[in-house]
């Protein structure tokens, strides 16, 4: 089992095996991860345009499972862009380990290829956005995560260097991405 503050997950299959190419036609759907909350964003199928799509308040990973599960099947997903936290200096720390331990388990509960992108910020451009629109307080925070897993994900389609889904690892223990 992998433990993150509130969650367990259930140890993903070794990225070895996860051979598929990540999807450059269909719905992809952007998370921007937090134990407590998720801000959900979608793509349009031809992966021009990302649009906020929800915030979910995490129960406990069965109902989790249960709700990613509905809304890959609802909006046929095709992949998965998980926000990676990663320092000013682009290092990764225990959010983002933690966030890719999310990610590799929600790519075994759904069975779609996960990709991982920036998210650096994200949160606070969402609410520059937001102090824009005149909302209040209460309807900046409800709405803030959406709105920074929209930005992610958009950042993800009008990116150049997609990243790909992990190839095999290579014998230092790295893994190897498809250009």
């Amino acid at each position: 089992m992998i433990r993150s503050d509130t969650q367990e997950f259930a140890r993903p299959q070794p990225l070895s095996e996860i051979m598929q190419v990540f999807p450059d036609q269909g719905a992809l759907l952007g998370l921007d991860f937090g134990t407590k909350r998720l801000g959900i964003a979608i793509s349009t199928s031809d992966q021009s345009i990302a649009s906020p799509l929800e915030n979910y308040n995490r129960v406990n990973t069965d109902a989790d499972a249960k709700a990613i599960q509905k809304l890959a099947n609802d909006y046929q997903i095709q992949g998965i862009v998980v926000g990676l936290p990663v320092h000013m200096s682009g290092d990764e720390g225990g959010k983002a380990a933690e966030a890719r331990a999310f990610g590799d388990w929600v790519g075994e509960v759904t069975g779609l290829p996960v990709a991982y992108f920036d998210e650096r910020y994200t949160s606070s451009l969402a609410d520059v956005y937001l102090q824009h629109g005149q909302l209040s307080d209460k309807k900046r925070k409800a709405n803030r995560d959406k709105i920074a897993a929209q930005i992610m994900l958009q950042n993800f389609l009008d990116s150049d260097d997609r990243w790909q889904a992990p190839g095999p690892i290579d014998e230092r223990g790295s893994l190897q991405f498809k250009e």
